[in-house]
């Protein structure tokens, strides 16, 4: 009875693990909503009593709320929610996903720890013994985080000079920038769409009635890139000094293409130490193992009944 209750339970909290990795990897669907949740957090700094955190009306605010009653939890989930934001996954329910999925596989790998361990092993050692898996637990999926944010930044970073150079041949024709934009986000939306939804984002909150300087500045803190912090800075003083900003684009997308070739160059030249590694690590010993077994396998059946058996045989 114990084993399928325990069976069970691992297949509810497996189920709800993959269910809520699939909602945290859902896409933005509605760029507005970041908009309505950057002024809330902004109406909600100007009161310091205020709680950040409230008991709503749904089911990821009140879980949100339960724990974040945890002392130091609100600033872990502050953490979480800015790397969610930017690593593309900006819903509202992201960060109780992410939440709920560090939770629930917690306390898988506790549990299992508990009952992989003999029982006739003193509760004080069995309690030792989970410590790797609590470690295991709470940094593994922030590690996951890292290397989707990692991930999402680098296709920013791939996708930035044809866009910066389309837009100025757009900007060239001449379209005003939101124009530009919205254009420049419609042709690249199938070939780049993770900037081409950062673009969007900005239109779309310059269309809700924001400065396009401060819509710029929380695109670059979206991202953390600095071409993208360059690129704000090149369109914020053009349009407050009133200059030219397709010719400067062009030479800003041709210097970022010497970035990307360079970037490449580097990888290149690190392909060759990485491999010595793998090399190492995985081709030498089998190269061994295929060399010397045979031999020694040979010697010790010749050597097997003791020196000079086989010649006197």
């Amino acid at each position: 009875m114990i084993s399928a209750l325990f069976f069970i339970l691992c297949f509810a909290a497996v189920a709800a693990l993959l269910w809520s990795g699939f909602q945290l990897l859902q896409p933005v669907e509605n760029p507005l909503d970041d908009r309505l949740d950057i002024l809330m957090s902004v109406s909600r700094g100007t009161s310091a009593r205020q709680p950040k955190r409230q008991f709503g009306t749904g089911f990821w605010e009140r879980f949100l709320y339960i724990i974040n009653l945890v002392p130091g939890v609100d600033s872990v989930l502050e953490e979480s929610e800015q790397l969610l934001r930017q690593a593309g996954i900006r819903k509202r329910e992201a960060v109780g996903y992410y939440a709920m999925f560090n939770l629930i596989f917690l306390l898988i790998l506790i549990l299992a720890s508990w009952f992989v361990q003999p029982d006739d092993k003193p509760v004080f050692s069995r309690a030792l013994g989970l410590a790797p898996a609590f470690l295991l637990g709470w940094l593994l999926p922030k590690q996951i985080l890292y290397r989707l944010m990692k991930r999402y930044r680098n296709k920013l970073q791939e996708s930035l000079p044809d866009t910066v150079d389309l837009l100025g041949i757009v900007l060239g024709t001449g379209l005003a920038l939101d124009q530009a934009l919205t254009r420049v986000c419609e042709e690249m939306q199938f070939i780049y769409p993770e900037l081409s939804g950062e673009f969007f984002t900005v239109v779309m909150q310059v269309k809700a009635g924001q400065d396009r300087s401060k819509a710029f500045q929380q695109l670059v803190r979206r991202t953390g890139i600095e071409d993208i912090k360059s690129l704000a800075a090149m369109i914020i003083q053009s349009e407050r000094f009133g200059t030219s900003l397709s010719q400067a684009l062009k030479v800003y997308a041709d210097s970022l293409r010497s970035r990307r070739r360079l970037r490449g160059e580097a990888m290149v030249g690190k392909a060759g130490i990485k491999m010595v590694l793998a090399t190492v690590v995985f081709i030498l010993p089998v190269v061994f193992i295929i060399t010397l077994v045979p031999a020694m396998l040979t010697m010790m059946n010749n050597l097997k009944g003791g020196i000079g058996a086989s010649a006197g045989r």
